[in-house]
């Protein structure tokens, strides 16, 4: 954690990729900002890219590149902000932190410490942040625009809408049970109350049963290929990575270990798992290998259960639970019993790939169905999303009304913690607002 002194340094770092590029960019943000780049920079408008020289210490010219600022609060942090945009080389950029942070009250910024600055300084919120740095780690389109929809707060909103819901039917509640007397406040409002919480209750179970949506898109939807030893596992999964990720040789047992490789089909992350070929005479090493395929596939959204067309072996039940693809392979080496199979393949030929991976893509894109709903992006979302439904449904069940208003609090409590924003005044301002309590 950076402590209170430290935050109030100016903080520099290199904020574009992995040098040598074509530019990069320098960020640095905090109290020292404007100072540092009018002095090697000379003046600067708000707002406004200028091309400029860039000095060092001694005055002598670093680089010529664009400058811009952005005075705070109206900044990616909250604070002062500027950005240097150099020519890309290691040199460049090293004589640049340099320079900037020989600077009193500047120094190198801690990892993700940008961000961390913007939600201290309410520019963005937890579940915000959390969905820019999906952003950034995006590899597909369904998690480029999953994270995107979620840092331009539809995620934030919807729990932040839940609980004002709470806030208010707390506030309800704890007016009907200490100020039943006055005239502005409402009589009998429990009923009303407790309907809309239980339709929370529900609403929030909703969500949550999204979250496995949410898991296919940021990791994958994950498909593990099982099969006998020499079933074609390897080749295939060597044909779809298109290269030589897995040993493929006649011996049975080559493959004893869990083997990876992601796919991009359509815009969704594919996950392809090879595994060790299933038989039972198998050796020490061999039969740990077995078992780790066996329950990878019993964790998987998708099983291809390969065959040999020419020498087909039993392998054991696949998983019961889990949608299963019979693929038979080898189809170039002989004729195949069409009626067997869902589809038939040749790794070496490449009949039947194409027909497979669309099958693969129109599953996963099955999977998470319409990607416009919100769904909870974290375990941690889930977590507190189940603690505030299990508060809600003790309230709802409960007869004690202070009690029920306490279970109330709790689980607004949980929710503003997903969001990081728990402020114990929002009830009385909900009381004072609506019923001019303490007039």
């Amino acid at each position: 954690m950076v402590s209170q002194m430290t935050a109030k340094d100016s903080i520099v770092a290199l904020s574009s990729g992995r040098l040598p590029a074509g530019i990069a960019v320098i960020r640095i943000s905090g109290p020292q900002t404007r100072f540092v780049v009018e002095t090697i920079a000379g003046p600067i408008k708000d707002r406004v890219t200028m091309l400029r020289r860039i000095k060092a210490a001694d005055a002598s010219v670093i680089d010529h590149g664009l400058v811009l600022f952005f005075p705070g609060p109206g900044s990616f942090t909250g604070e002062d902000v500027a950005e240097f945009q150099v020519h890309g080389s290691r040199a460049v950029a090293a004589k640049m932190l340099e320079t900037i942070t020989g600077f009193e009250g500047v120094r190198h910024a801690e990892p993700g410490e940008f961000t961390r600055r913007a939600f201290l300084n309410g520019r963005l919120d937890l579940v915000e942040t959390e969905a820019l740095a999906d952003l950034v780690n995006a590899e597909t389109e369904a998690q480029r625009r999953f994270a995107v929809r979620n840092a331009e707060g539809a995620q934030s909103e919807l729990y932040s809408t839940w609980r004002r819901r709470l806030i208010h039917a707390r506030a309800m509640i704890e007016a009907e049970i200490d100020f039943a007397d006055e005239e502005d406040v409402p009589g009998s409002v429990s009923e009303a109350v407790w309907s809309d919480v239980a339709r929370m209750i529900d609403e929030i179970g909703d969500h949550i049963r999204g979250f496995k949506t949410a898991e296919i898109i940021r990791d994958g939807f994950e498909v593990v290929i099982l099969g006998a030893p020499n079933a074609g596992k390897s080749s295939l999964f060597n044909a779809l990575a298109r290269r030589e990720a897995a040993i493929v040789t006649d011996e049975p047992g080559t493959t004893r270990d869990l083997l990876e490789v992601m796919l991009d089909l359509n815009g969704m992350m594919v996950r392809v798992v090879d595994t060790a070929g299933l038989r039972d005479t198998a050796g020490k090493v061999e039969a740990i290998g077995i078992e780790r395929a066996r329950a990878r596939a019993r964790e998987a959204n998708l099983v291809l259960l390969l065959e040999d067309i020419a020498n087909p072996m039993a392998v054991g039940a696949a998983p019961a639970d889990v949608p299963l693809l019979k693929i038979g392979t080898k189809v170039d080496l002989g004729a195949a019993p069409l009626h067997a199979y869902d589809l038939v393949i040749s790794s070496t030929t490449g009949t039947g790939l194409s027909d497979l991976l669309d099958e693969i893509g129109r599953r996963a894109a099955s999977a998470i169905g319409d990607t416009g709903d919100v769904l909870p992006s974290r375990l941690r979302h889930v977590e507190l999303l189940a603690e505030a439904q299990d508060f809600l449904s003790a309230a709802v069940m409960g007869l004690n009304q202070e009690l029920r208003a306490e279970e109330l609090r709790l689980a607004a409590d949980r929710l503003g913690r997903i969001v990081g924003a728990v402020d114990v005044e929002d009830l009385l301002d909900v009381i004072f607002s609506q019923f001019c309590i303490g007039k």
